[in-house]
This record gives C-alpha cells, sequence and structure tokens, in this order.
C-alpha cells in the first residue's frame, strides 16, 4: 500500500526575476494571509510589481484555466515578463477606477442594495391611490361599466383584454389559440391587426399584446349597456382581470378586479415596476435618467445688463451688424432678422431696454413665441412679398434645429446653449407617480434612496414587521442591513442610494466594490488594492483599515500600494521599492515589519515613518491684509449638501480646503467656484451650483482647475505633446542643416500627418493583429521597428538621436540634451520640479495614473508666461505621492504663490494642510450634517477648533508657531530659514 503524500499549502508568494516595465529583475518573497504595503517614490515601480505582474499572472492563469469558448469573451491577457512565480492565489484587484459613466448607474445600483428593495416593495409594499391617497382595493366588472359609461355620446372605443407585456418572442402558438377562440383583431405594440395577418413576431425584441374583444360606439340605451357588459366580463375573463379601453386621439383607460381606486387600474406589484430601467416603472417624459437635456434661458442670455440690440440675446448677436449671414448676404436682412422686426412691429418687442428691465410678457414671447400670426416681410432671390407666420420661439427654434440637424458642427453650435434639467413630470424620481405611491411604513423607494447610508441602516434595523410580512421580507432586510453596514465600515456613510454613479470619486468607488468583498467573507483570496485612503479623512481611515484587517483576519492575504502612515503603521510587512523612479528604480530597498523599515537607514519611507525627515512647515505664513487683502466671497451657497453658508476665500495665499468625507468640499470649489470662474473668464459652460451672489472676482484674470482626468484618450497622446514641448522639439529638428538641404518642414517630424511618419503603422509604433477568439495582439510595425517614423526621416539626428528616440528618453535624459535650449529646457524644467524626471517624453497617455496626468497639467500651466492674478485649484493632488514626492509639489505651489498667483487644493493630507496659510474646514459630519464651515483662519488657529475632527489631527504636526509673511520679508536670505529648521528639527528630536 503506498503511503500518502501530504501537500502543504505555500506559506508565501514567491516572485522571481521580475523585469515588467522598469523592474530590475527583482526577487521577493511576500508572506499571505497578511496585510502588505508596497510603497516608494512616484514611478518606482510599485504598481508594476502588484499589477501588472502579480495581479496580472493571476488573472492569466484564471483565464487560461476556462474552456476556449469562455476566454473568446473574456479574451486572453499577455503574460508578464518573469522567471517564476508560486504560491499565487485567486486574485482580485480594487483599483481606482471611476464606478460608472452610465447615467443610470447609482450607488445603490452598483451595491445591488436597490435590487433588495425592489423584491422587498413587490412582495410587502402597500399600495396608495395617487387621487384619494386611500388604500388600492379590489375593483369588479359594474363599477368599470359605469366609468366607460362617462364617455361622451357617440365616442368609438375598443374592448381590450391585456395577453402579455413586454416579453420578446414569436408567439405564434398564442396568435393560433386566439384564432381558435374566435377572436378577430388584437393590436401589437399598440398597433390593431387583423388576426389572420399575423402569423408571428420578431423573436428577440419585446412586445406587447392585447386582443380586441369588441368595437363599440358610446350609446345609453339598454341594448348597449347589456353588451358593454358582456364585453367587459369576457375581457376580464380572458386578461386574468385587467382590461384596456382604448379611445381614438387620448390616451388608454386601465382598470384591474384586483387593484382599481378611483377608476385608476393600479398595475401589479412585481420588481420591475420599481426599476427605472425598466419600461414598466420608468418615468416616460426622461426614460428614468431624472433629468433631460434643453434650452437653457440662461446660455442664450447669458448677460441680463444688455439689450437685444446690445447682443443680449446669443443667437440674435449678428442680426445686428453688418457682418455676412451663413449663406451669403448680410445678417441683418436675414430671415432671422425679419422675423425680430416682425415681432417688433405686431407685439411691440422692445429691443433697445435692458432684458432684465423687459416686461414679462416680451421676455416669454421672444423664449416660448406666441400661437398669433403676424406679418413677416421678406425678400429673398426665391420668395418676395409678405409672410403670414407665427413664431415658435427661441427654446422652440434652437431645439428643432438641434434634432433636425445632420451637421456635427451644427450640433456642437446649439449644445452651447444647453443644459441638462430636472425633469419636469417626475421633478428627477425617475418613477412613475404609481410606483412611487408603494410604499413600506411611511416611505416610498424614492424616500429611502435619498437618505444617507447610515439613516437607510437606521431605518431598516429599526423596522418592525408582523405576519406574513415579516416571514417574507427576513432574509431581504438582512442581506439589505449587511450591505448597508459593509458600506458604513468603509467611511461611506455619508452618500445616499441615490447618488449618480458618475459623480463618485476614484477612492469611493473603490471603497465600493472593497464593502462587496467585506461583504461576501472569501477567504484565501489575494486582494491587491491602489492607495484605499484617497478620498478620506483621517477619522474615516480609522474604520477603513478595521475593515482591511477583517479581511486579513478571516484568511486572506492583502497587498495595498499606498503611502498613507497610518496604512503603514498597521500593516504586516512593508516593501519599499525605489530608490529612485523610471531607471533609478524598480528595486527592492527594504522590506520587514514596520519596526524594521523604520531602523533602516537605506529606506526612505523609513526616514519619514521615524521623523529623521519631514516636510517641514513654512517660516513664514502669508497674512491677507499683507497680500492686499483680497477676497472672493461665496454667499448663499446651497447645492447638494451645503446649508446656505458664506465662505471667503483670501487671494494670493495657499488656501486648503479641508473637512472629513462628504463634507461638502468638492461641491463648494468644484461645483460652484470653479464652473462660475470659468463662465466670467473663459465662456465656460458647465453649469454652476446653487448660490446667491460671488463677489471680489475683478482681482482675477484667469481660473485653471488641474484635475486628474486623464490627458488624453488615446496613445496618440503623451507628455510631450500634451505640453507642447514636442513643438518646440520639431522646430529644432526642421533647423538642422540636413532637414533643410532635404526641405524637411515642422510637419515632416510628426507622428500624425502623412510625410515623415511610418505608413504601414500610421505612426503608432505597432499593428493590431485580431486573434479571433483570443484577444487582440499588438505586434511591433514590421516596417519602422516600432520607432514610428520612415527611414528618410530617422536619418535626421540631433546630438546622435533621431526623433524617435528623442520620444524614447526620459525626461532628466532629455534635460542633458537640450540645455542649451531655453524653450525645451523651460517645460523640462517644470515637469522635473513635479518630480515627473522619471517618465518618458512618449509614454502613452493611457498608461499614466491619474496623479501623474495631474502633475503634467500643472507642469504645462507653470510653463506659460505668469499673470500674477491666476486662481489654481487642485483636488486632491498627493494622490499616488510618496512623502518625498509631496515635498517637491509644495515647493512648485509655493513659488506659484509668490508668483502672486492664487492656489486652492482641496486636501486631506496634514502635511499640505499644515504648510498652507489659510484653511477653511468644513463639516462637522458628512452629508445632511455636514455643509458648514467649522473652522478658518491659519493652520494654528484651526488646530485650536473644538469643532472640527481636522483640528484633533492637525495640532499633532504642527511643531512650531510660524511667523506672518509679508512681501517685503518674503525675499530674506535661505541661509536664515535654514538656520530656522536646524533649530527646529533639534528641538523636536
Amino acid at each position: 500500500m503506498k503511503k500518502k503524500t501530504e501537500t502543504k499549502e505555500y506559506e508565501s508568494i514567491v516572485v522571481k526575476g521580475a523585469r515588467e516595465h522598469n523592474l530590475q529583475n527583482i526577487d521577493i518573497e511576500i508572506p499571505k494571509k497578511k496585510m502588505i504595503v508596497f510603497t516608494g517614490v512616484s514611478g518606482s515601480g510599485k504598481s508594476s510589481l502588484a499589477f501588472d505582474t502579480i495581479f496580472a499572472e493571476g488573472q492569466r492563469r484564471y483565464i487560461e484555466s476556462l474552456s476556449s469558448y469562455a476566454r473568446q469573451f473574456l479574451g486572453q491577457m499577455e503574460k508578464p515578463k518573469f522567471e517564476t512565480i508560486r504560491g499565487l492565489s485567486p486574485t482580485i484587484s480594487i483599483e481606482q477606477k471611476s464606478a460608472s459613466r452610465n447615467p443610470r448607474s447609482t450607488v445603490g445600483t452598483i451595491t445591488e442594495i436597490y435590487d433588495y428593495l425592489r423584491v422587498l416593495f413587490a412582495r410587502i409594499g402597500v399600495q396608495y391611490c395617487i387621487k384619494c391617497g386611500e388604500k388600492v382595493g379590489r375593483g369588479n366588472a359594474e363599477s368599470m361599466v359605469n366609468q366607460i359609461l362617462e364617455l361622451p355620446d357617440k365616442t368609438k372605443f375598443l374592448i381590450l383584454a391585456p395577453i402579455m407585456e413586454n416579453r420578446k418572442g414569436e408567439h405564434r402558438e398564442l396568435f393560433e389559440d386566439l384564432r381558435k377562440d374566435g377572436f378577430g383583431r388584437v393590436r401589437i405594440n399598440g398597433i390593431v391587426h387583423e388576426l389572420s395577418d399575423v402569423q408571428s413576431l420578431e423573436r428577440h425584441k419585446k412586445h406587447t399584446i392585447e386582443v380586441v374583444v369588441d368595437r363599440l360606439v358610446m350609446s345609453h340605451s339598454d341594448t348597449f349597456h347589456k353588451r358593454l357588459t358582456d364585453s367587459v366580463e369576457t375581457s376580464l375573463k380572458k386578461g386574468d382581470g385587467q382590461i384596456v379601453i382604448h379611445v381614438l386621439d387620448r390616451e388608454d383607460i386601465k382598470m384591474s378586479e384586483s387593484r382599481t381606486c378611483c377608476g385608476i387600474a393600479y398595475p401589479e406589484l412585481d420588481p420591475p415596476l420599481f426599476s427605472f430601467n425598466s419600461p414598466l416603472g420608468m418615468c416616460p417624459e426622461c426614460n428614468g435618467i431624472g433629468s433631460v437635456l434643453s434650452m437653457d434661458p440662461m446660455k442664450i442670455i447669458p448677460d441680463h445688463e444688455l439689450s437685444i440690440r446690445e447682443g443680449a440675446i446669443v443667437p440674435w448677436k449678428n442680426y445686428f451688424n453688418d457682418k455676412p449671414g451663413r449663406y451669403g448676404g448680410s445678417a441683418s436682412g436675414s430671415w432671422g432678422r425679419e422675423q425680430v422686426n416682425a415681432l417688433e412691429k405686431e407685439f411691440g418687442l422692445n429691443l433697445d431696454t435692458a432684458w432684465k428691465d423687459l416686461p414679462k410678457a416680451q421676455k416669454d414671447l421672444c423664449l416660448n413665441g406666441s400661437g398669433k400670426e403676424m406679418i413677416v416681410n421678406w425678400n429673398s432671390a426665391k420668395i418676395k412679398g409678405e409672410i403670414k407666420t407665427t413664431y415658435e420661439g427661441l427654446l422652440g427654434t434652437l431645439m428643432r434645429r438641434y434634432m433636425q440637424t445632420q451637421s456635427e458642427n451644427a450640433k456642437k453650435h446649439y449644445s452651447k446653449f444647453m443644459s441638462t434639467s430636472t425633469c419636469k413630470v417626475c421633478n428627477g424620481a425617475r418613477l412613475k407617480p404609481e410606483v412611487l405611491n408603494v410604499k413600506i411604513g411611511d416611505f416610498s423607494i424614492l424616500d429611502i434612496t435619498k437618505l444617507s447610508i447610515k439613516d437607510c441602516f437606521d431605518f431598516f434595523s429599526g423596522l418592525e414587521l408582523t405576519g406574513n410580512r415579516k416571514i417574507i421580507a427576513e432574509e431581504l432586510l438582512k442581506e439589505i442591513v449587511d450591505r448597508l453596514r459593509f458600506l458604513i465600515n468603509v467611511g461611506l456613510n455619508y452618500l445616499s442610494l441615490d447618488r449618480s454613479g458618475p459623480t463618485l470619486s476614484g477612492g469611493e468607488s473603490q471603497r465600493i466594490r472593497l464593502a462587496s468583498q467585506v461583504g461576501s467573507e472569501l477567504t484565501g483570496v489575494l486582494y491587491i488594492l491602489d492607495e484605499p485612503s484617497i478620498g478620506l479623512h483621517q477619522r474615516d481611515n480609522e474604520r477603513l483599515l478595521n475593515s482591511l484587517c477583517h479581511l486579513r483576519d478571516i484568511g486572506n492575504t492583502l497587498i495595498i500600494v499606498e503611502h498613507d502612515e497610518e496604512t503603514m503603521e498597521r500593516a504586516d510587512w512593508i516593501v519599499d521599492i525605489g530608490p529612485g523612479a523610471g531607471l533609478l528604480g524598480g528595486r527592492i530597498v527594504a522590506e520587514g515589519t514596520p519596526k524594521e523599515i523604520i531602523k533602516n537607514k537605506d529606506s526612505l519611507t523609513g526616514q519619514y515613518l521615524s521623523g529623521k525627515k519631514k516636510i517641514e512647515q513654512p517660516d513664514q505664513r502669508r497674512v491677507p491684509k499683507d497680500f492686499g487683502n483680497k477676497w472672493i466671497e461665496i454667499k448663499g451657497a446651497t447645492e447638494n449638501n451645503l446649508a446656505g453658508i458664506d465662505v471667503k476665500i483670501p487671494l494670493g495665499l495657499m488656501v486648503a480646503v479641508s473637512g472629513v468625507s462628504g463634507a461638502g468640499k468638492s461641491t463648494l470649489i468644484n461645483q460652484i467656484l470653479y464652473p462660475a470662474l470659468s463662465k466670467k473668464f473663459h465662456s465656460g459652460t458647465k453649469q454652476v451650483g446653487a448660490h446667491k451672489t460671488i463677489t471680489g472676482l475683478s482681482a482675477l484674470d484667469k481660473i485653471i482647475n488641474i484635475d486628474q482626468k486623464a490627458i488624453g484618450r488615446t496613445p496618440r497622446s503623451n507628455p510631450a505633446t500634451y505640453t507642447k514641448l514636442f513643438d518646440h522639439i520639431r522646430d529644432l529638428f526642421s533647423m538642422i542643416p540636413e532637414a533643410k538641404e532635404r526641405g524637411y518642414k515642422k510637419g515632416r517630424f510628426s507622428f500624425n500627418v502623412k510625410g515623415g511618419r511610418c505608413e504601414n503603422c500610421r505612426g503608432d509604433g505597432y499593428i493590431k493583429v485580431e486573434m479571433h477568439f483570443l484577444a487582440d495582439v499588438f505586434v511591433p510595425c514590421e516596417v519602422c521597428g516600432g520607432k514610428r517614423f520612415n527611414e528618410s526621416t530617422l536619418e535626421i539626428k540631433y546630438k546622435g538621436h533621431s526623433i524617435s528616440d528623442i520620444l524614447n528618453l526620459s525626461v532628466r535624459q532629455a534635460m542633458e540634451i537640450f540645455e542649451k535650449h531655453p524653450k525645451i529646457k523651460t517645460v523640462l524644467d517644470t515637469l522635473m520640479q513635479v518630480g515627473l524626471g522619471y517618465i518618458k517624453l512618449g509614454q502613452a497617455a493611457t498608461t499614466l495614473s491619474g496623479g501623474e496626468a495631474q502633475r503634467i497639467k500643472l507642469a504645462r500651466e507653470l510653463s506659460k508666461r505668469n499673470t500674477g492674478k491666476t486662481l489654481y485649484i487642485l483636488d486632491e493632488p498627493t494622490t499616488g505621492l510618496h512623502f518625498e514626492d509631496i515635498k517637491m509639489l509644495l515647493n512648485v505651489l509655493q513659488k506659484i504663490v509668490d508668483g502672486g498667483n492664487t492656489v486652492i487644493v482641496i486636501e486631506h493630507n496634514l502635511d499640505v494642510i499644515k504648510t498652507a496659510d489659510w484653511v477653511i474646514d468644513l463639516g462637522p459630519e458628512g452629508g445632511d450634517e455636514g455643509g458648514r464651515v467649522v473652522a478658518e483662519g491659519s493652520p494654528e488657529k484651526v488646530a485650536k477648533s473644538k469643532k472640527s475632527y481636522t483640528a484633533k489631527y492637525l495640532k499633532d504636526h504642527l511643531i512650531k508657531p510660524v511667523a506672518k509673511k509679508s512681501p517685503k520679508k518674503a525675499g530674506k536670505k535661505k541661509a536664515k530659514a535654514k538656520t530656522v529648521r536646524k533649530k527646529v528639527t533639534a528641538n523636536a528630536k
């Protein structure tokens, strides 16, 4: 008998020879069932090891285990560059991606809580009448007949029996059965057909089928009454208790035996009825989106101080000058102008009074038109004379033209006057009225989704049911409450279930996915997370870490790419990758427990954790009165959860906006301040959040919002093209003597236009090969070898480098080559200043992280000429940044402010907050309990606040009093500042 061999589980994940991207052939052993943090400076190779090697291989192995049939739908991943990986567990990646771009997506649908709510309301909800408010009861044939008899005499109508609603299929057997039963007509999808003409329907489309029981003309004779009663009873029998009365040119009358009140037949309660994605439940006007795209009077008439003749109405602006019209001739003699003349003559429209002073009737005439006819004098090549017509109004005219035009340019032009507005039929509820009148307790499904997750949790936790309703709801309530609890545990208690998916930040959407994993209670899984602390206040971070520790404690392995100090302190193991970025990184600098990392002299992270290195406070702070005492004041801000607050923002300073997650920071700055300033200075079209007034804008001349959106959607976009650096480089190459001799112009060195690029790959450098049921394969172009340009172009070289070689250089390498070219060097300098010396000039935009994209945008703005009156807005610029990177970023931001500009930073990072000149702290809580100014002033003043959660953590980071900084003292010698810092460091030790 053979002895049974024991198999042991690998206690660690062993990676050997990892060479993906900049990884330098590294070997690493990662303990399992622990919480491991990968850290290091930006571009050191953390994500390359965690996501592009370990996760990519785990996913590839899973996909390869499936059948070839399944792989054709999932694709096949390319194998990462490594020698061996052992001990790999099933792998789940939770990255920072926007939850969904679909406007129908909400927090409720993403977490699937809304699916459980639909079933709950369908099974234990109580239907109330939309007219009388009473519970909906049963109906009978007699009451239905009496309602039908209310129709006017001689009204022609059909009595229909509903057979099927929104069901796919050919339905051959159904039509055959109806013919056997003696029926002659049927209504399919709203159109009546002879049953003999219908054989089958389109199989893959949804169909609504109703059989025509009788065709009648209203009369009040006894014979008619008897026939009507018989037909109604037949319809109820055939339609399972439901009946439809169809009258020409009016809405169908639906009635039901089971759910009828005030003459209204209510639908059976089914889960699809409560879905705003289903035709059964969605509002028919907005199709369940809750908003409609319509012409916006505020965009059509942006300046109410002007008169119509002065150009108050933008689409009419050209009617009052002698510029050529769109189709030749003068715009002042166009059909549009002749219509305006007719309005002036017929209705007395005043063209010379400011729009704000015009009577309401005249404003309404311009926007909505009039049904009264007017005479327009028209003189053109084809038509001359007087034309009698009505005026439909600007809103109707512009919308009609937008809908009818086939020209993309015309659509773009008309879309400038459009905004998304709340649907007037459902008022943003998305659902039909009869759905919203189904309630549990006093709450409809809409009321539930509007609650914050915390309040929603409290409602369902305290919901008391009895009898059968309690038995039916038991499992549903358990699932709903558990999912809500997980969302609270990851710091999302302030969100509501109706919050739109596209409005969620990357950190919020990541934590939603994390909550679903916490709830799944899987074990033996390898989770890889990308900075889960993003967007979290220090107070909320603790709950997140408790959730992560729970995942570890039930037997999972967590690899977290993170820079957060608290996360590293609670980790079981830290891997510090570096020492630098790009080619200078890709090595394991140190690994071990947090205590071992702190003691390791080679670890830059360890030096910051131990306090040997730190981000210093400024020696002096700027104060408003020394910098012109100029302020932007936002009054009466009420957008989202802002509680009608007044906020003053000093100009010429570095301002940090802080507060717990969901306090209203992004609403105040990104939804009110930025759109308002963009509209004033750059004719922006983004909708401005609700507020009363914004004053103090005259001290500014430009607004720049540096967000983390990608710098391009295609691999053709790269740092060199985005920062305009490539333009200067192409100028230089066109000036090379050999290029001049050949007659090569600037365009010759572009991979986007014909001439110098490789035409085989059209400048991409690679060819896409379709692999039928496998994933598409990208192979280097055989003609240019991936260099993007043709041979003739590549023969032109600068310091031994072709134009293709230049794109493959890192910013640091390019600095050495172009040190004597001021225009090129200026852009490269700014990229170095923001800590991007490691990225390649031609690196595809699609491979850049959000933090890298944000810093490239910052570098682009820094390389431009400084006006000194610019307001910069940055939303969490520390995303993806190590302590050392934050230090470099803060130096850049301080230089911007020294140039006379204003910087507003939305941040939770205490190192950024402590270096700001002014802090505006919102709160005290998130959601409905937030939206107020808790504290404002210098960091020292805010740190003393007893109401602020930020103060609790900030006071431990402020290590010394800071003097006030005035313009005269700002230029003092650096030597003195250095001495002060040394003394402070010595005192701290």
